[in-house]
């Protein structure tokens, strides 16, 4: 009946769920359903459905013989064991032999009539196919998990119990255990036998401190027998022995893109095994995340087991697998198939361990589908397991690539809508009321609007901006989408989403609609609307059954259709693309009344009138399903075609002009809640309903034309023929016509059309219904009130016993009036006969208080036995037993609001003790709120708050004791406090800090608002800190909050949350330095700019100079040279040195980011600067070449040349008369400095030639060119003595190399010291290792004898700049031209130098 079809997930934590024919035919359990995937081809395909078990499916297996491949048995959780006939898809017979669930089940291989199958009680039981016989059987009191029979032996069966035992037994002998294999801790998973029937193919031994297992097996020979536990081990047991032989571990793989699995979590494993037929020595098992492995047996180590899908990424599965099952093709191929939690099948070849071909499943219902109408073929299903898949329906190589997104997701996927113009747009909304937008082609997560639903999502739509949003030719220019989202949830709300910022809020269109058309009343809730495809006008469906259409954008109304009467359910507009004008009108709706009405609103919508108008009679009215409408589709490639899906589980295509039935599809089991078109075949539609499944199928292959009748249907017309034929009244007809129809499809014969069958499957919760709001009045609501007005259930007697006395023979009645008048008349009555007690209980009624009080005990022993205590208080009540009526009703928790208060009427110890017996039931029925208010009836405060904050009602528990109990009381304190503790667990940062400040803790309400580490939560912390005088804690808070703010580039925020801090100062000397650092890079770096003060704009004064200006005229540092204060200013500018100095700064890294570097380097230049204001000038050049290390190591060159300018022009004042350190570390400074200039100007130099030879032009018109270029001294790049100590450490390196190969080959000559000794080429002997440790020592001395300030200060490759000035040529002068080539000649020796050096040295 259909094309393709995606299926429902396999069913999970099962042994064997699946299993493959002879055939290739695939039979897995999904639900109640078995699934029958044909897998013999290339790609798979779905031949057909199983329908009968009304539990879970737990286990599916084939006949292996050649004559019965077709037959397959299943097994289910009830206890029932089918077999199926799966060329016909009928059931051939039943066997309930259980009576617990079936958690394994096994065909036989050797015997092709025995089925073996095992509970979860330890219960084995044999099934004969011939025959139908079964023989039950009781090895062992443990639960089973999973069995196999042995394909070598027919009578021999393995099973795995739940604590690790694995018990061997024999069928032909009542299923007696002939071995016990312990050696497992955990359940076994898995059992699988060697396909070989001997123990010789494998040279394995027992393993060591492995005791024989069990009884002797006898003569017969052993077999190889193999267990997966949950233990994450794999054991190979010798039944010949009753000994393992190998235990193979689990490994964990690592793979690219899947999370690390951790190894202690055994509950995320499910251990499946496979052998494959004729491989002994191969062994197919799962691992952690959904891995499969081979595993080789005759090997050892690491080398023992290869990965599935390595060839290529995206091969195996993400989550654990379950079940794998093999199978021969006719050329000889093995290949295996494999289903997992993540909700796919694949298929594997043997031969190279690759994937053939990937078959995804639907874990859910599909609530929701939809082609984009830019990617054709590209179909998106909204599922009820929390995922979107996405299908290229049209891909020529796949006919199943799907991809799924679950980020963002966690709910059910309840409605979906294509971006109309933007490709890989999908917006989704679900079950929780979330509403976000995919990127499906990219691997972003998706965007989540901030506006959420109360209920779940009905339908999502894109349209035309409405106002607030489309207010303005400011919109457009700000960027604004061309189409919102608009989202109508359960609540009856629809929201126009702005695409282009979700963060914002969304709008309500009732406030548009009441604006535009002066509504004052309540408005129906909506249930669904639709956009008409030029967005010119939008319907809106509501509960009461009415749609309104709205002009666009200012919503005016047009019209109201006033045709259905329930819940609107589905509404389309007629495509406009290649259909003629007059259909451009039509508007298809569904609702829950079963009837699709088409109306025409082409007329109102071109020449709309003044006043709304109101229609009550459709252009259409196409009758035929039997339950209400879920989903409505035109076609694209016809005029006036729709199709319709509906609960009564079918879809019906019709032809709108005609009114007619056109087809009508019965492949789904069950409701089905989508229907779409497929865009490029006019023949294909697309339907998903509450069977899991996703089915493609064609109109013209389609059996039936109209949808089948309802039971309730045909019953109803029997009726009404029986009635005329009687003449009766038809106001005696049931009362069944206002109630609801079949539901899962289930239909009744009839003489003209077939009805859908019964699956007798268990129904899944319902899908997401519109139910009416609270306020909404509903017509069959009010049919069921007026039914139930006119016949009540009688109320029942409070005196059953004697009321049941009445209704005997008239005789007996009779009989009792003479008994009554002898007892009331006769001193003496007769024997035996006691008034309200006995056979006269009902006397008691008619005789005097004695004998009624008898009746009432009586009568209360039967009400007790009954379970009717409120009766039998009554009669306590009656009899003035008020104290004993109250005991009873608390000893059987019926004590209620009106015994309570009658309860005083027995005296205050009574009316307590009755409440707080009451208070108790109230807590187990969870009435906390209602239990604390008995409790304050008899002024227990303390226990009314101590109960509602036992039951976590932390803000009615504080509320109580605030109003009740004292302000100082410590009670309040502790509310407050424990309901911050919860608050903050939760992540409610903000009300745990407001509990935390009424408890009077503010320094704990600091530190809960500065756990959310945003710059605004770290800004309040440390204002709350300041407020409660914690100094230490809010400038700790303040600083946290000025580096996020600096790493943001805002730095007035940064000084402003620093300002208010006295003890701070230092930092904000610190950030002005960096400030004005990254205003100086602002050309070169744009992305340096951020919101930064006046002053930081660039000068022309020197970085010394700004930052004394900055900190004397705005941070208010007071100068050193003032006449006042100079002894004091210099203190205070020597402490912020100080503390400047004991700031820690992270290690140099070339990882960190440039933001986190000008911060580190321009912490030095403020110890420069302070330096400076101190006239230190040697601490001043050693803080630059601080500094200036930052760069070398984590900046790039335009940055380091920038900030290599500023810190060498920063040196100019730098005394001459300082320190030998302080001048190396100057006169380093200056040579990077320069190093960086030279290359700035060869890469302006005009570009050579091929050769290497300078391009055309005279040395003048160079030097004109790139005049005034030699602004620095070259000197200071041409250091003898730093090129002496770079030569050296080039050499020692040199010597570490040659050391590290020589011990290399040692090693490798070691292991194989048959082969020569190598020589050096032409007979001359190699290094030896005496001769290069030596040299090394030498190098090692002469390092040693370089000056520190050499090695602390190092500068540029001098070498590399020798290089760069000859290539220069006549740009640099003469001079330092031949010391560079005086410095090449002895110091550019080295092989990898000479080369480069041979042009310049001749």
């Amino acid at each position: 009946m259909h094309e393709r079809l995606l299926p429902a997930s396999p069913n999970w934590y099962c042994s064997r769920c699946c299993d493959v024919s002879s055939g290739g035919l695939l039979g897995f359990g999904a639900k109640n359903f078995i699934y029958l995937i044909d897998v013999s081809a290339a790609t798979c395909s779905t031949q057909g459905l199983l329908v009968g078990h009304k539990g879970l499916v737990s286990g599916v297996s084939f006949c292996q013989d050649v004559t019965q491949s077709h037959i397959c048995a299943s097994a289910s959780v009830d206890g029932v064991i089918l077999f199926w006939d799966t060329n016909t898809r009928s059931l051939l017979r039943e066997h309930a032999a259980h009576q617990s669930a079936i958690s394994a089940l096994h065909w036989s291989p050797l015997d092709k009539n025995l089925v073996v199958s095992g509970d979860e009680k330890g219960i084995v039981v044999c099934h004969w196919y011939n025959t139908g016989d079964t023989a039950s059987f009781f090895p062992e009191p443990r639960s089973i998990i999973c069995l196999t029979c042995s394909p070598h032996n027919w009578n021999t069966v393995a099973v795995g119990y739940k604590d690790g035992m694995i018990a061997l037994i024999d069928v032909s002998k009542k299923g007696e255990v002939t071995r016990r294999l312990r050696g497992h801790d955990d359940d076994i998973h898995s059992l699988v036998w060697s396909p070989l029937a001997d123990e010789d193919a494998l040279h394995l031994r027992a393993e060591a401190g492995d005791a024989s297992n069990g009884a002797s097996a006898g003569e017969e020979k052993g077999c190889y027998l193999a267990s997966g536990s949950k233990d994450q081990t794999v054991r190979i047991w010798s039944t010949a022995t009753g000994k393992g032989v190998s235990t193979l571990k689990l490994p964990f793989v690592k793979r690219r893109g899947s999370a690390v699995v951790d190894p202690t979590l055994k509950e995320r494993l499910w251990l499946n095994l496979h052998w494959p037929k004729g491989q002994p020595a191969r062994l197919v098992s799962s691992c952690f995340s959904g891995e499969l492995l081979m595993w080789d047996l005759t090997r050892t180590g690491k080398q023992r087991w290869t990965l599935f899908g390595s060839s290529s990424e995206g091969q195996n599965h993400s989550r654990i697998v379950f079940n794998t099952a093999g199978f021969t093709l006719p050329d000889g191929r093995q290949l295996l198939v494999s289903t997992s939690l993540d909700r796919e099948v694949k298929c594997w070849d043997l031969a190279d361990l690759d994937c053939r071909w990937t078959l995804p499943t639907l874990g859910g219902f599909v609530y929701s589908s939809a082609f984009s109408p830019v990617a054709s073929g590209c179909l998106a299903l909204g599922v009820g397991d929390n995922m979107i898949r996405v299908w290229n329906t049209l891909s020529a190589h796949n006919p199943y690539d799907a991809r799924c997104f679950w980020q963002g997701i966690k709910s059910k996927v309840t409605a979906l809508a294509w971006h109309p113009k933007r490709e890989g747009t999908l917006a989704f909304g679900t079950d929780d009321g979330k509403v976000g937008i995919y990127e499906v082609f990219s691997s972003k997560p998706p965007q989540i609007s901030s506006s959420y639903h109360k209920k779940t999502v009905y339908s999502l739509a894109w349209g035309p901006p409405l106002p607030p949003m489309s207010f303005g030719a400011a919109a457009a220019a700000e960027g604004k989408a061309s189409h919102s989202l608009y989202s109508c949830a359960g609540e009856g709300v629809i929201l126009q989403h702005q695409p282009t910022d979700l963060s914002g809020d969304a709008c309500d269109v009732d406030k548009l609609i009441r604006q535009t058309n002066d509504i004052k009343h309540k408005l129906s809730p909506h249930t669904d609307l639709s956009w008409k495809p030029d967005g010119k006008v939008v319907a809106i469906g509501n509960e009461d059954g009415c749609i309104d259409i709205y002009r666009a954008p200012s919503l005016k109304l047009v019209c109201s259709i006033q045709q259905h009467h329930k819940v609107i359910n589905a509404l389309r507009w007629h495509p406009e693309d290649n259909a003629p004008p007059e259909l451009h009108g039509l508007l298809a709706s569904g609702s829950c009344n079963a009837v699709v009405y088409v109306h025409d609103l082409r007329r109102l919508i071109e020449n709309p009138p003044e006043n709304p108008s109101v229609l009550t009679e459709p252009y259409r009215r196409l009758c035929g399903h039997t339950n209400k409408i879920t989903g409505l589709a035109w076609s694209p490639h016809h005029n006036a075609r729709l199709a319709s899906a509906s609960y009564d589980g079918t879809a019906q295509v019709w032809d709108v002009e005609q009114e007619a039935a056109l087809c009508n599809y019965r492949g789904h089991v069950g409701y089905l809640l989508s229907v779409h078109w497929s865009p490029v075949d006019p023949d294909v539609i697309w339907t998903g309903g509450k069977d899991f499944t996703v089915q493609e199928w064609r109109v013209s292959k389609q059996e039936f034309t109209k949808p089948p009748k309802g039971k309730k249907m045909v019953d109803l017309k029997e009726k009404a023929k029986q009635k005329k034929k009687s003449n009766k009244s038809t106001d005696a007809a049931s009362p069944e016509v206002n109630g609801e129809h079949v539901t899962n499809g289930q239909g009744a014969p009839d003489e003209a059309e077939e009805h859908v069958g019964s699956t007798g499957s268990p129904v899944p919760p319902p899908a997401p219904q519109r139910k009416c709001a609270p306020g909404a009045k509903s017509k069959d609501k009010q049919a069921f009130a007026d039914s139930t007005a006119i016949k009540r259930k009688k109320a029942r007697s409070v005196l059953p016993l004697s009321t049941s006395m009445d209704h005997r023979p008239k005789e007996d009645l009779l009989q009792d009036c003479l008994t009554l008048a002898s007892i009331t008349h006769d001193a003496a009555p007769p024997a035996g006969c006691v008034a309200g007690q006995g056979e006269h209980v009902h006397l008691g009624l008619f005789s005097d208080r004695a004998a009624l009080h008898r009746m009432f005990r009586a009568e209360e022993e039967a009400h007790v036995e009954g379970g009717h205590v409120e009766s039998a208080v009554y009669l306590r009540l009656w009899s003035g037993d008020l104290e004993g009526a109250l005991r009873l009703a608390a000893e059987r928790g019926e004590l209620s609001d009106h015994l309570i208060a009658v309860a005083p009427a027995a005296g205050y110890a009574v009316w307590s003790d009755a409440v707080q017996r009451y208070v108790k039931q109230l807590c187990l029925q969870e009435q906390h709120v209602k239990a604390a208010a008995y409790l304050l009836a008899i002024d227990r405060v303390y226990q009314a708050v101590q109960l509602l904050h036992s039951h976590k009602l932390h803000r009615e528990a504080i509320a109580l004791a605030k109003a009740r109990l004292p302000a100082e009381d410590p009670v309040l304190k502790e509310l407050y406090t424990s309901w911050a503790v919860m608050l903050e667990k939760d992540g409610h940062f903000s009300a745990a800090a407001k509990c935390y400040i009424a408890a009077g803790a503010s320094f704990d309400a600091a530190k809960a608002v500065a756990r959310k580490n945003d710059v605004t939560s770290l800004r309040t912390a440390a204002r709350l800190a300041s407020a409660a005088g914690e100094v230490t804690l809010a400038e700790s808070l303040a600083l946290r909050c000025a580096k996020d703010s600096a790493a943001a580039r805002d730095w007035v925020a940064a000084q402003e949350v620093l300002s208010s801090h006295r003890g701070l100062l230092v930092h904000r000397l610190h950030l002005s330095v960096a400030e004005l650092l990254c205003a100086s890079l602002a050309d070169v770096l744009p992305e340096t700019r951020g919101v930064g003060h006046a002053w930081a704009a660039p000068g022309s004064s020197g970085i010394l100079e700004r930052a004394r200006h900055v900190w004397t005229q705005h941070l208010g540092v007071s100068p050193v040279d003032s006449d006042a204060g100079h002894l004091g200013a210099r203190g205070h500018l020597g402490a912020l040195l100080v503390e400047l100095q004991n700031v820690e700064s992270p290690p140099h890294s070339a990882s960190l980011p440039l933001t986190q570097v000008l911060l580190c380097l321009s912490r030095h230049v403020a110890r420069g600067v302070l330096s400076w204001l101190l006239d230190d000038s040697g601490t001043l050049a050693k803080e630059l070449w601080l500094a200036a290390a930052w760069l070398r190591e984590a900046a790039d060159f335009r940055v380091s040349a920038a900030l290599f300018g500023i810190l060498a022009a920063a040196l100019e004042e730098v005394d001459r008369n300082v320190d030998q350190e302080a001048r190396a570390a100057a006169d380093g400074l200056r040579a990077w400095a320069a190093y960086h200039r030279l290359y700035q100007l060869w890469w302006r130099r005009p570009a050579d030639d091929g050769d290497g030879l300078q391009a055309e032009g005279s040395p003048e018109e160079e030097e004109s060119q790139l005049s005034g270029e030699l602004d620095f001294n070259v000197s200071s790049l041409l250091s003898d003595a730093h090129a002496a100590c770079q030569a050296e450490r080039r050499a020692t390196e040199d010597l570490q190399k040659r050391l590290g190969l020589m011990v290399a080959q040692h090693g490798r000559n070691m292991r194989a010291s048959d082969q020569e000794q190598p020589t050096e080429a032409g007979g001359q002997p190699k290094d030896t290792f005496l001769s290069l440790t030596s040299e090394m020592a030498q190098h090692q001395r002469q390092l040693a004898e370089i000056p520190d300030t050499i090695k602390l200060y190092p500068r540029p490759d001098v070498v590399e700049c020798c290089l760069v000035l000859l290539h220069l040529g006549s740009l640099v002068p003469e001079s330092p031209r031949r010391d560079a080539k005086d410095l090449l000649r002895k110091y550019g020796t080295r092989p990898t130098l000479s080369k480069a050096c041979r042009p310049f040295l001749g």
